[in-house]
């Protein structure tokens, strides 16, 4: 039986690669699939943003790279990012 952690990490591949892989690399997120991921799997933390550019300021942060397109490794680095900011918030106002 799985921990919650290997759930989670399992949960996190998946969630990634249910996206990308719809147009070009299979292996990572077009700028459309980063715009679908993120409206569909953390709708919330998009209506926040008030920029209507802020898939592509979200992209241009992510693609260490440069090749305009976001792999496992930098989505992980938005997940983690949003996942410590989420705690800091929660623990502060805990």
């Amino acid at each position: 039986m799985a921990s919650q952690l290997e759930n989670a990490m399992d949960t996190l591949i998946s969630v990634f690669h249910s996206y990308s892989g719809k147009e070009g690399d299979k292996y990572k997120l077009s700028k459309k699939e980063l715009k679908d991921l993120l409206q569909n799997e953390l709708g919330c933390f998009l209506e926040s943003q008030k920029d209507s550019e802020a898939v592509d300021k979200i992209m241009h942060e992510l693609d260490e790279n440069g090749d305009g397109e976001v792999d496992f490794q930098e989505f992980v680095v938005l997940v983690a990012s949003l996942t410590v900011a989420c705690n800091t918030f929660f623990w502060e106002n805990s």
